[in-house]
């Protein structure tokens, strides 16, 4: 039996295969930010962005314009691990260039932006991997919590349970769950009403309110 916490949600996964082209990075960036505000971690959306974006560039100046690489975005609760792989197998190395000097800065950009990074190889070449720390505002945890809550729920109802960045799923659950919910507080003998009416007050009042 799976027991599930909405307080610890569940690690999380994206792997994005693409070809490693200039017209490519605008589409990466946009599953970055979507895959990221599906899991509530928004905060994370501009460096995981940056970072995707100087690791394909890198891929495409040195392996090759064209070539088969994969992006992995890993979350779990505390951090946001990003992979770029490639089929190259040549070692990377952070340089430093002079101020003059306009190429040579990506590594250092990684290394600046992420808590660490490093290079593994793989079966078919390599991939480098950078991990941010996850750090949550209480509106983000709320969000992180009702992203656990509506997967849960997408497995109750045997819908989708984990692909919740479509706005059209994300539309049809959240109105499901909230009809169960109003359904589950009037068996309760509670007004429906007044508990909508006490959750718009809380939001209206900021995401610090209880």
């Amino acid at each position: 039996m799976h027991r599930y916490s909405v307080t610890e949600p569940q690690p999380r996964r994206c792997i994005f295969p693409f070809a490693a082209e200039p017209l490519q990075l605008a589409g990466l960036r946009r599953t970055v930010r979507a895959e990221l505000a599906a899991w509530g971690m928004q905060t994370l959306v501009e460096e995981a962005q940056l970072i995707t974006t100087e690791l394909a560039s890198n891929v495409i100046k040195h392996v090759g314009q064209g070539a088969a690489a994969t992006l992995v975005l890993d979350a779990s609760a505390d951090q946001l691990r990003v992979e770029l792989h490639d089929s190259s197998q040549k070692e990377l190395h952070i340089l430093h260039p002079t101020s003059e000097e306009e190429s040579g800065r990506g590594l250092q950009l990684l290394a600046s932006l992420s808590a660490s990074w490093g290079t593994i190889h793989t079966a078919v070449g390599k991939a480098i991997w950078c991990e941010l720390p996850v750090t949550l505002d209480e509106s983000g945890h709320r969000i992180r919590r009702a992203t656990t809550v509506m997967e849960m729920y997408g497995r109750a109802v045997g819908g989708p349970a984990a692909r919740l960045t479509h706005r059209s799923v994300l539309e049809e659950s959240a109105t499901s769950l909230i009809l169960d919910l109003l359904h589950w507080l009037n068996a309760h003998g509670l007004d429906p009403d007044d508990i909508l009416d006490r959750a718009q007050t809380h939001f209206e009042s900021g995401p610090e309110a209880v």
